[in-house]
C-alpha cells in the first residue's frame, strides 16, 4: 500500500490541501476492520470553495471552449492511472474489499481504459450539425443545431464500484466540456481523492475544473444538489436517496441522472442447459459479495425443472464461499461494512421467517472473526411478492422462484419497482432474444452475453434511474442542446 494515496487530502481550486478545519476521518479494510488510514473530513466552508472554484473555471476560462486541452487532459489521466495501476489496484482492494479479479475489470483497469473513448468521442462529435434551410413562418432562415455543456456537475458516487463509478462520470462530464465537484462515498474516499492527486501532478487539468469532497456526513451532497451554482447532479446510488436527490434539485430545476438500485431476474426458459445457466446465476451473485445494483439476484426456472435448478445452482454457491479479496481465486469477498453486513443478514433472518428454506449460506462465513464476510446464500420457498425478492439486498443472497412458461416468467421478471438488467437462457436463441425484449429493463444478458462496455449506455427502467450512463447516450447526458438560426 503506497501511503501517498492515503493521506488526509483532498482537491479544491486545483490545489491538494487539507480540509479547512483540519477534520478527518478513519477508513476501514471490510476484510480485516483493520483502519487503513485518514480522509479528509470535508466542511461547509470548504463546499463553498469548490462551488466558486467549479462555477469560474466554468464560467471564466477555456475548459468549456477547448476540446483539444480535454481530449489532451483525458488521455493523460488514464496514462496517469495505467503507469499506477499496481498501487491503485492494492489500494482498491483493501478499500472495498473487491476480489483481485474484479480490478482487472469493472473495478478498475477497464474503467480507466474507458477515458480513452470518451477521449476519442469528445475528439470526433460533431458539436454543431447544420440542419439546413427552411422557410418557418413564411421567412427563410438557415438553422443549425449546438451541443454545449450543461456546466458545473455535481456528480455524487457510491462505494461499491468506485473507480467505474467516479469515471463514468467524469470522463464523459470533462469531455463535454463541463467542471465537476466529486463527492465519493464516506466508506471510499481514497479511490476519489487520488484522482485529484493525479489530475494536479499528472495532468494539465486546470484549476477548478475538477473538485474533491470527501466527506463522512452522508447528507453532505445536499449542500450540492441545492446550490443554485450547480447546474446538473449525477448521482448513484439507492433509489431512496435518489428520490431526495430529485426532490431536493426541484427547487432549482437542475437536469437529474439518477442510477438507482435493482432486483434483476435470471430467466432460465424450459429448453436451456441448467447446469450453464443456474452456474452462471451462482457466480454472479457471488461477485463482490452481490454489491452491484446490477446483478441478477432472483433466478427464475421452470417448475417442471426446479428441484434441478435448486440442486445445480446450490453446488455452484457452495463452491465459491466467501474469502480473502487479496487471493485471486477468491469471488466473493466481505461486505464493506458492519452495516450492510447487518442489513443482509437481516434480509436472511426475514426469509426464514416467512418460511423460506435457506439451502446454502445463510449466514457468517465460518473462521473468519474479522471482516464483514457473509457466505453466498440460497433462498427457496417464498414468494416474488416477498420483501426479500422485491427489495434491493446488496449481499450475496439468491432467490429461486418457478414459473409456468415464458408469459409467466415474464410476469415474475417485471413484477418489481426496479428494471435496471437481466438475464436469458434458452436453447433457442430467437426464442430468448423475443423475451429479453419483454424485460422491462435497460440492459439484457442473452444466452451469457455481456452487455458491459463504454460504448454501451446503461441505466434502467422505472424506480431503477432516469437517464443513461456510458455510451454515447451517457455522454450526451452532459450536453445542453440550442438552435440557432438566421436570415437564409
Amino acid at each position: 500500500m503506497s501511503a501517498s494515496f492515503g493521506e488526509e487530502r483532498m482537491l479544491i481550486d486545483g490545489a491538494l490541501v487539507r480540509s479547512s478545519t483540519g477534520a478527518v476521518f478513519e477508513t476501514l479494510n471490510p476484510a480485516t476492520e483493520e483502519v487503513l488510514g485518514l480522509s479528509a473530513d470535508a466542511s461547509a466552508e470548504d463546499a463553498e470553495r469548490a462551488l466558486g472554484a467549479a462555477r469560474r473555471a466554468f464560467d471564466q476560462s477555456t475548459w468549456s471552449t477547448d476540446v483539444a486541452l480535454r481530449v489532451r487532459c483525458l488521455r493523460q489521466l488514464r496514462a496517469a492511472m495505467q503507469d499506477h495501476a499496481e498501487e491503485l489496484r492494492a489500494m482498491t482492494i483493501a478499500e472495498t474489499g473487491s476480489p483481485l479479479f474484479m480490478t482487472r475489470s469493472a473495478q478498475l483497469d477497464e474503467p480507466v481504459e474507458s477515458l480513452g473513448w470518451v477521449a476519442d468521442v469528445a475528439e470526433s462529435y460533431e458539436w454543431m450539425t447544420d440542419i439546413g434551410k427552411a422557410e418557418p413562418l413564411g421567412m427563410p432562415a438557415q438553422r443549425w443545431v449546438v451541443r454545449e455543456p450543461a456546466g458545473v456537475v455535481a456528480a455524487i458516487t457510491p462505494w461499491n464500484v468506485p473507480h467505474q463509478i467516479n469515471l463514468a462520470k467524469l470522463g464523459p462530464a470533462l469531455g463535454a466540456g463541463n467542471t465537476v465537484i466529486l463527492k465519493p462515498a464516506p466508506d471510499t474516499p481514497w479511490c476519489a481523492t487520488v484522482l485529484g492527486r493525479l489530475i494536479v501532478e499528472e495532468t494539465d487539468i486546470p484549476a477548478g475544473v475538477v473538485n474533491i469532497l470527501p466527506s463522512s456526513d452522508p447528507t453532505f451532497g445536499a449542500r450540492l444538489v441545492t446550490d443554485p451554482r450547480v447546474d446538473q447532479v449525477s448521482f448513484t446510488g439507492s433509489t431512496a436517496t435518489g428520490r431526495t436527490v430529485m426532490a431536493q434539485a426541484a427547487g432549482t430545476l437542475k437536469r437529474v441522472f439518477l442510477e438507482l438500485g435493482g432486483k434483476s431476474a435470471f430467466v432460465v426458459l424450459d429448453d436451456a442447459e441448467l447446469r450453464s445457466a443456474c452456474g452462471l446465476a451462482a457466480f454472479t451473485v457471488c461477485v463482490h459479495a452481490g454489491q452491484g445494483c446490477a446483478i441478477t439476484t432472483r433466478l427464475v426456472v421452470p417448475r417442471a425443472h426446479f428441484d434441478a435448478a435448486v440442486e445445480v445452482t446450490a453446488d455452484a454457491l457452495a463452491k465459491l464461499p466467501a474469502g480473502d479479496p487479496t487471493d485471486p481465486g477468491t469471488i466473493c469477498g466481505p461486505l464493506i461494512n458492519a452495516r450492510q453486513r447487518d442489513r443482509v443478514e437481516g434480509y436472511i433472518a426475514m426469509a426464514r421467517d416467512e418460511g423460506g428454506e435457506i439451502v446454502v449460506g445463510g449466514g457468517r462465513t465460518e473462521g473468519r472473526d474479522k471482516g464483514f464476510f457473509v457466505d453466498p446464500t440460497l433462498v427457496i420457498g417464498i414468494g416474488n411478492d416477498s420483501p426479500v425478492a422485491q427489495q434491493e439486498i446488496f449481499g450475496p443472497v439468491l432467490v429461486v422462484l418457478a414459473h409456468d412458461g415464458d408469459d409467466d416468467a415474464l410476469s415474475i421478471a417485471n413484477d418489481s419497482p426496479y428494471g435496471l438488467s437481466g438475464s436469458v437462457w434458452s436453447g433457442d436463441r430467437d426464442r430468448a432474444m423475443a423475451v429479453a425484449r419483454r424485460l422491462r429493463t435497460g440492459t439484457v444478458g442473452v444466452n451469457g452475453g455481456v452487455w458491459y462496455s463504454p460504448d454501451v449506455p446503461f441505466g434502467g427502467y422505472k424506480q431503477s434511474g432516469i437517464g443513461r450512463e456510458m455510451g454515447m447516450a451517457g455522454f450526451e447526458e452532459y450536453l445542453e442542446t440550442k438552435a440557432i438560426a438566421e436570415p437564409a
